[in-house]
């Protein structure tokens, strides 16, 4: 299986603007709904191995941080067309098996993945509350096969630290898993 790396947006990067839809509500999401919180952007999707492999440590970053002042929102912005396993009633079933919380958006013309420079799944920003981004990469060093618990320790640290005002590591790995399915 082909390996893509995030490509690690500048820190200090402002969020772009993304108004999609949530496979699970069928109501729209809009960035500016999270203005004045910090805001954690994960590109995943149903089918990738990286992504599979770190689905319930994804339910559980969403159930420990619910009542946090942290706002998290999944986009799967995979062509689904070329791989249906990621068409919105996929990710849905995907977002009820494995408990996700948070809203998990459709981004079906792909313009939200390049505005944010995603290149793989799963890949996390985590933006402050003027939406400044202050980390990018990945979820844990666990993947595939490599017998490293999931844990998302890398999220959670840079979560934590943010929320109490610390200053967020600057070792950060770019997230690692499946290219983005991209429009012909």
């Amino acid at each position: 299986m082909p390996l893509t790396e995030s490509k690690m947006l500048e820190l200090g990067t402002l969020a772009p603007d993304f108004a999609l839809t949530d496979v699970v509500s069928g109501r729209v999401v809009q960035r500016d709904e999270y203005d004045g919180q910090p805001l954690l952007v994960m590109f995943i999707c149903a089918h990738c191995p990286f992504v599979v492999h770190i689905n319930k440590g994804l339910a559980a970053l969403g159930v420990d941080y619910e009542f946090e002042p942290v706002a998290i929102v999944a986009i799967c912005s995979n062509d689904a067309e070329t791989h249906p396993e990621d068409a919105p009633e996929k990710l849905r079933e995907q977002a009820y098996t494995e408990g996700f919380l948070f809203p998990y958006l459709h981004d079906a013309t792909q313009d939200v993945a390049r505005a944010f420079n995603a290149a793989c799944t799963p890949e996390f920003y985590l933006f402050d509350s003027q939406h400044e981004l202050v980390y990018r990469g990945q979820f844990d060093s666990s993947r595939p096969g490599n017998d490293i618990p999931v844990s998302g320790n890398d999220v959670r640290n840079a979560i934590d630290a943010l929320l109490v005002g610390q200053p967020i590591s600057a070792d950060q790995k770019p997230g690692i898993g499946c290219n983005i399915k991209w429009k012909e």
